[in-house]
């Protein structure tokens, strides 16, 4: 899941001053459950803008704004309102926002409403977990399951760091130091001996981007 966090309101407004007529997009996935994009929160920005003088046209929430098929969709149900519009505003992440930019044919000003922070997992009580930085190159199958380079501050690929203090981070004291997991986890398997083998270096140029990748047909 993509977490995202509305950006302060007067931030929005001030990417809007140059636009008076004003068109909305949700997600209907990641950005309505961090109650960032859904339904409810489109409501409040609208109510917000019209506060300050804007006229919103209409919106609409495709249930993943970063799907193009589903954003070509949901604006061609609403060319009347975007023919009007003079700007679109995002509530999504940055991913969401970029394909309306792609699939918008009418040359609007694209604006997003939100910071994209992290990928994470939804845990038990519903807080939003980063765990994998896409990295390119998984290393889970030898690490137990656990990133170290998302969970390790510094992204240490070999073993803890030598700041490491009973089981701790150095980098945050009331965070268990990844490498210390991943070897509980593997003690627990039986599986400590494969944190002596080599392993070729990581290929970092995986990392670099954009990334494109050609979907299979």
């Amino acid at each position: 899941m993509i977490i995202t966090e509305l950006k302060p309101i007067a931030e929005v407004i001030d990417s809007l001053k140059s636009y008076s007529r004003i068109f909305l997009v949700g997600c209907g996935e990641c950005a309505t459950t961090c109650k960032t994009g859904g339904k409810d929160e489109l409501v409040k920005m609208q109510a917000e803008l019209e506060r300050q003088g804007k006229t919103v046209l209409g919106s609409c929430i495709p249930d993943a704004p970063c799907i193009s098929a589903q954003i070509k969709v949901e604006m061609a149900k609403n060319i009347p309102a975007l023919r009007q519009a003079e700007a679109i505003l995002v509530l999504a992440c940055g991913l969401g926002t970029q394909s309306v930019k792609d699939n918008d044919r009418m040359g609007k000003a694209v604006l997003p409403a939100c910071n994209t922070i992290c990928g994470a997992v939804v845990d038990a009580k519903g807080d939003f977990c980063e765990k994998c930085s896409m990295c390119g190159e998984c290393v889970l199958g030898i690490t137990a399951g656990i990133c170290p380079v998302t969970l390790c501050a510094k992204g240490l690929l070999n073993g803890p760091c030598g700041g490491m203090d009973k089981g701790k981070c150095e980098v945050d004291k009331d965070k268990d130091c990844a490498w210390v997991l991943i070897y509980q986890e593997l003690e627990k398997q039986g599986k400590t001996a494969q944190l002596k083998a080599a392993y070729p270096a990581k290929d970092f140029k995986k990392t670099l981007k954009p990334h494109r990748i050609t979907a299979a047909r």
